[in-house]
């Protein structure tokens, strides 16, 4: 069967043989292949090392410029807490690209490989006409990763192309980076290598909010070093949620407001669990939405784990330069 349009949809971190071969086979089913490259709009980590550009430049580096005029690639924004928000996002990127072309009613189909959960998406859109396909060698962009950060041989996973691009990459800044951060992360997951069970973290995050802006930090070190995020951290021992919130809030802001002030303003909290939302492991955080009142934002200097704290716009605040998924918990908290 011919098709009009095939849809492609992943992260792609990177672009490996498995990839490749989904989309030459959707070339030769379709008349176009639209790829929407998922995470776009993220920070530089372990589990996200490179951007869209890169993600788009990596893929085309695999096919010829007759085949590169048959693949149309976007970036697409992660919902992590809003899945039919995202399920919208991508009918009306692919409504707008589809609008008018080739046939008055286009034939579309979505084309993957549904491996586990992460991959329910496939089942999202009972419009399209679904295409399975096998995973290729049972590729896994986790296990590229973890090699090519490891500077060890990365193997026959790679298209020779795409291979040269990422040897180019590790000459970068933005290399250095991501594999400082790769081993921190694996020293401190390292620590908890004999426990009898996998570690399971609780945080808490605050969500401050006052006259259109909301309190950010920087954070002072790795994972996420130097990115802004919300004031939070552990949870202790021998205390609630809500006064660890609190103590939290203090400890990274200096904030000016009393406490009891503090917790008297809190209006709303939510769970965000998502399984891969933290690099540090398997990390639940109780986020609590602190509404303040007054004519002049409260005074605020970073502390503890915070180089800085400060006041930040609504519309200034963007994902590619929050930590972990606080960008889409102030989403969900504020809207």
């Amino acid at each position: 069967m011919r098709y009009d349009y095939l849809i492609f949809i992943g992260r792609f971190q990177p672009f490996h043989t498995g990839h490749e071969q989904v989309i030459r086979q959707a070339l030769k089913l379709s008349d176009k292949v639209i790829v929407l490259v998922g995470s776009a709009y993220q920070p530089r980590t372990v589990r996200n090392p490179w951007d869209f550009n890169e993600r788009e430049a990596l893929m085309r580096s695999a096919f010829s410029e007759e085949e590169n005029r048959k693949i149309l690639a976007f970036p697409l924004l992660d919902y992590t807490y809003n899945n039919q928000l995202w399920i919208k996002s991508i009918q009306q990127l692919v409504a707008g690209v589809v609008h008018n072309k080739i046939a008055s009613k286009p034939k579309i189909a979505l084309i993957g490989h549904q491996k586990d959960g992460s991959s329910d998406y496939l089942t999202q859109f009972p419009q399209w006409e679904r295409i399975e396909v096998e995973n290729y060698n049972n590729i896994s962009s986790t296990d590229i990763r973890e090699l090519y950060f490891s500077d060890e041989e990365v193997g026959e996973s790679l298209n020779t192309n795409v291979a040269m691009l990422l040897e180019k990459f590790k000459q970068s800044e933005a290399y250095k980076q991501v594999e400082n951060e790769f081993h921190f992360v694996k020293k401190y997951k390292s620590a908890w290598d004999k426990a009898p069970y996998t570690p399971m973290f609780i945080t808490v995050d605050a969500v401050v909010v006052q006259s259109g802006h909301i309190l950010m930090i920087e954070r002072k070190a790795q994972p996420g070093k130097g990115l802004m995020a919300l004031p939070g951290g552990f949870l202790d021992a021998n205390e609630t949620l809500k006064s660890a919130v609190i103590r939290e809030l203090r400890e990274e802001t200096r904030i000016k407001v009393p406490a009891p002030v503090l917790a008297g303003s809190i209006t709303k909290q939510q769970v965000f669990d998502d399984p891969y939302r933290s690099a540090r492991g398997r990390t639940v955080t109780h986020a609590y939405l602190i509404e303040l009142k007054g004519d002049s934002l409260p005074k605020v200097k970073g502390g503890d784990d915070a180089a800085h704290a400060f006041w930040v716009p609504f519309a200034e605040v963007k994902p590619e330069m929050m930590f972990e998924d606080h960008f889409h918990i102030i989403q969900a908290m504020v809207g």
